[in-house]
């Protein structure tokens, strides 16, 4: 006696872990080949609705540009586009940052993150990220100890204050939470 679209709601309602500081909801990849339109527009709805709730949203996509042509993510405020140390990791970000530009999503704000970095970047990345026009928001260096915590299968909310990448991101976040926004499309 209930329609999909109140049953997708109440699904994703019962999926809300609630914390004290923080709730959570984690969703799985679809199964198989099928269109996900009408189950992405109630999510992206939900999503416009709950975050009104919230001072802080944030929604950590899979790697890939799915979810953004798929629209399950706009009206974003920051932006946080995550390349390894690669090439083709460079040139996945700009394309990323050209997408959202052709399909007129609203950003106000991007960042590119460049993840386990050595700490000194190599000429030819240098010159790739020129090249392409990133100019990264962060560096996060490689750290052995969260390789370890990895390894040993450890929270990652447990990490020392001293881990070279819980330094850059603590460094990164003050910096996102208190620049001007400026509309990016």
């Amino acid at each position: 006696g209930m329609t999909k679209e109140a049953y997708l709601e109440y699904q994703l309602n019962t999926a809300v872990t609630e914390g004290r500081n923080l709730d959570l909801i984690t969703m799985g990849r679809g199964e198989g080949p099928e269109c996900y339109c009408y189950p992405n527009t109630v999510i992206r709805r939900l999503i416009d609705s709950w975050s009104k709730n919230y001072d802080y949203v944030v929604i950590d996509n899979e790697a890939g540009m799915e979810h953004l042509s798929r629209r399950t993510t706009q009206n974003i405020d920051e932006m946080l586009i995550v390349s390894d140390y690669t090439i083709k990791g460079l040139r996945a970000a700009a394309r990323i940052i050209e997408l959202i530009r052709e399909l007129a999503l609203t950003v106000r704000r991007q960042s590119v993150l460049i993840n386990t970095a050595p700490v000194q970047l190599e000429l030819l990345f240098r010159e790739e990220m020129e090249r392409l026009g990133i100019v990264p928001a962060a560096i996060i260096p490689q750290d052995m100890t969260l390789a370890r915590y990895d390894l040993e299968q450890k929270p990652l909310l447990e990490l020392p204050d001293d881990s070279a990448a819980v330094m850059a991101m603590n460094t990164l976040l003050e910096r996102l939470l208190n620049r001007p926004a400026a509309v990016i499309k």
